[in-house]
């Protein structure tokens, strides 16, 4: 392998950083630049001023190329002519490009952000994401808590207390009304928290396949999931007014139920159902009663 600094780039990595300038190039091209500009950019930085004919041959832009790319480099604020005969580029200091382009995009940012906003029409109530994988749902579901404006119903299970905790506790510190039912992690506070204790979690996971974690916020927006332990975690997020009200009810619901057994006893409330099929298939989710 040749010992230049300025190695064949189409076979060799430069002996002198060859792949932290790979790197360079690819986080460049994020900027906007292309394969080409960065690599002239780069060579500039390196040696310059140079000739167009000299950028080409140590970055391994085509010479057929190399003037059509310098311009655009030029045209872009990285790099300027040096008068000279003959006609030699350099680049403009990176620091100085760097926060050119900051300014730019934050002025770019700053535009579409207002302008955008007058273009954009109010989400479609009627639709519904359809998320999948285990990092995925857990964003989506900590996204949901972020944005509660107000109020924040929460049905989870301890393993999703984990990972939700500190997004949780955050909404409680901005004066959210966060109400949870919580499936085991004994003794968490997640807002105004109420353990579910009139059925094991066991039991409760056997019945619904999963365990079905919820969080609806504000009266506008639902995500509700499931985590398993034999398939991929899912979840659907929506603004459906309808299935934002039926998950809110739901965690609702939850709730009054292990209040009334508190204050009224399991037996109590057992009795009230397990003679009666009915009842006995509202509770168990079987026809005809089942084993709790």
């Amino acid at each position: 392998m040749t010992s230049n600094k300025y190695c064949d780039y189409h076979f060799y990595l430069c002996a002198n950083g060859g792949e932290a300038v790979e790197t360079i190039y690819s986080q460049l091209h994020k900027l906007g630049f292309s394969q080409y500009e960065s690599k002239a950019y780069v060579s500039l930085i390196q040696q310059a001023p140079a000739t167009g004919y000299e950028v080409s041959k140590r970055s391994g832009v085509p010479r057929s190329m190399i003037y059509e790319v310098l311009g655009k480099l030029i045209d872009r604020g990285a790099a300027y002519l040096v008068p000279t005969d003959p006609v030699k580029y350099a680049p403009v200091p990176a620091k100085q490009m760097l926060e050119r382009l900051r300014n730019n995009m934050e002025e770019t940012i700053h535009y579409l952000e207002h302008s955008l906003e007058t273009l954009e029409k109010d989400p479609a109530i009627d639709v519904i994401m359809h998320l999948s994988g285990y990092d995925h749902v857990i964003q989506e579901l900590s996204d949901t808590i972020y944005q509660a404006k107000s109020e924040l119903w929460l049905s989870i299970w301890e393993p999703q207390v984990g990972e939700l905790y500190e997004q949780i506790q955050q909404a409680v510190n901005r004066n959210i009304s966060v109400f949870s039912i919580v499936f085991g992690a004994e003794g968490v506070s997640l807002g105004y928290t109420f353990p579910h204790n009139y059925m094991s979690p066991e039991v409760v996971q056997e019945r619904m396949g999963g365990q079905l974690t919820i969080a609806a916020r504000d009266g506008e927006e639902v995500i509700i999931a499931n985590f398993n332990e034999r398939g991929v975690p899912w979840a659907i997020k929506t603004r459906n007014p309808a299935l934002v009200l039926v998950a809110t009810e739901y965690v609702r619901h939850d709730i009054m139920i292990e209040e009334v057994t508190r204050e009224y006893g399991a037996d109590k409330v057992e009795r009230l159902w397990r003679n009666r099929p009915d009842l006995s298939h509202v509770v168990t989710g079987y026809k005809g009663g089942g084993t709790l």
